[in-house]
């Protein structure tokens, strides 16, 4: 059985006890990437090097891209009894605001983990102490997530060492038959740590589990392929909608890209196609499969989504409908957790399907639609690359909120788009103005704050 399993499945009954912050033999390989392997031991060494170099704070800022080093100085930082801030993005503005928040707190990036190197060079390598057993109190908060504000603006979410590892404990669980038992795996991943599904994938993961994780965070479609090779079987790819259908599209016009056996794809963050879904599985021979959560809730959800609707909720998880959205318990959550998102509870075992949110459902001159189905239905219109459509923040006569779409189509104009969108949508939900542009603002994970999508719009129409 798995280490994370071994040591923190039995959820009822904890003691306080402090508990390990990474498990597993020294030897295991925590992480991999072009520069070779790296040891769990060696880590270690590394983590109290770190943590003997930062300052006297209450909270650290960590901005690395570099995975290996957000691993190290996340853990250096919680060995100084630190809390680790994760804002929504790197954008100056979003750093900016999180720090205001948090009087005191200080920013790690990739130069500054290795900045006590006399000659850094290209890519410096990072100090090393002598390893030793490393533990944390299981009570101490860990981390404040901020949400996306796809929605709004950002809000904190703080979590513990104690639920992150409950979570962690629920992750595996839900993934662990993807590859043969009592074989590590090899995961890389395309979404930044500083979110909080890249937080439980490709960080908690192979702190608490037989998981080795690529060092980098590739992006475009030939960079992941390298990665993947760059991993010993079996391989697990963390991903997202977005770099999925890229990796997809990519396969399918480059013969010549090889992309290595894969034990299964595990993707999150938005909405997944089940027709993307089943073209991905088709295309890579795995399966691929998604989960569902939240920056508040951890993940609490999978499914097969090229063959169910429905969403199995992980053990001790139960959703429970509200006029404005849903309330979720969970085991690694205090108290319940209220989201936006509408679902419908489908049998006595508490799968669910998603309605959209309260926020996103539109009623026109008695008519109803979703942003969500309106934005399916943009996306499908032969030769639209990608869309969205959203609500106008001013209301038009009668106090109903306009709608409108941008949409990256290089061979069409807004009208034949619109007179395509015509063929299955009521012409009161027909999206006003409609601009094409070169590309969508989404950010790391594929989301698309609101705030960017308005200044495109703006933009577009000058």
């Amino acid at each position: 059985m798995s280490a994370v399993v071994d040591d923190i499945a039995g959820i009822a009954g904890r003691s306080a006890a402090p508990v390990a912050l990474a498990v597993g033999a020294a030897t295991r390989t925590l992480a991999f990437g072009p520069s070779g392997t790296v040891t769990l031991g060696r880590f270690l060494g590394q983590v109290q090097a770190l943590a003997a170099r930062l300052p006297e704070a209450p909270h650290a800022i960590n901005l690395c891209e570099d995975r290996y080093r957000f691993l190290v100085a996340f853990c250096a930082a919680a060995v100084r009894g630190q809390v680790t801030l994760l804002p929504p993005s790197r954008a100056p503005a979003a750093v900016a605001e999180v720090a205001q928040r948090h009087p005191g707190s200080y920013r790690l990036d990739d130069a500054a983990v290795a900045s006590a190197e006399p000659d850094p060079g290209p890519t410096p390598p990072l100090p090393q102490a002598e390893a030793a057993p490393l533990r944390i109190d299981r009570a101490a908060l860990a981390a404040i997530g901020f949400t996306s504000g796809s929605t709004g603006v950002p809000a904190p979410n703080p979590k513990t060492w104690d639920s992150l590892r409950t979570s962690t404990a629920q992750n595996l669980a839900a993934l662990r038959d993807l590859w043969p038992a009592g074989t590590p795996v090899h995961l890389v991943a395309t979404v930044p740590p500083q979110h909080m599904y890249g937080m439980e994938l490709s960080v908690l993961l192979p702190l608490l589990a037989e998981v080795a994780v690529h060092a980098g965070r590739p992006f475009f479609p030939h960079d992941i392929a390298h990665a993947l090779r760059q991993a010993p079987a079996p391989r697990l790819l963390v991903t997202t909608p977005v770099h999925l259908r890229a990796l997809v599209q990519a396969c399918a016009a480059d013969p010549g890209l090889r992309v290595p056996p894969l034990a299964g794809i595990v993707s999150a963050t938005a909405p997944l196609p089940a027709a993307l879904a089943a073209a991905a599985e088709a295309r890579l021979g795995c399966e691929v499969r998604e989960l569902f959560g939240s920056t508040e809730t951890c993940v609490i959800a999978r499914r097969r989504s090229a063959r169910d609707e429905a969403w199995t909720p992980f053990p001790g998880v139960r959703l429970q409908p509200q006029p404005d959205g849903s309330l979720v318990h969970a085991p690694q959550l205090p108290a319940p957790a209220l989201l936006a998102d509408l679902v419908e509870i489908v049998d006595a075992a508490g799968r669910f399907r998603l309605r959209g949110r309260q926020a996103d459902l539109l009623e026109i001159a008695g008519k109803r639609a979703s942003l969500d189905d309106l934005t399916r239905r943009l996306q499908a219109v032969p030769g639209v690359v990608d869309g969205v459509v959203f609500q106008l923040d001013a209301a038009a006569a009668g106090g109903v909120r306009r709608i409108a779409a941008l949409a990256v189509a290089p061979t069409l104009t807004p009208a034949a788009i619109l007179q395509a969108l015509r063929q299955g949508i009521d012409p009161v939900f027909l999206p006003r103005p409609l601009r094409c542009v070169a590309a969508l603002p989404r950010n790391p994970t594929g989301k698309l704050p609101r705030a960017a999508l308005l200044a495109l719009l703006q933009t577009a129409s000058d």
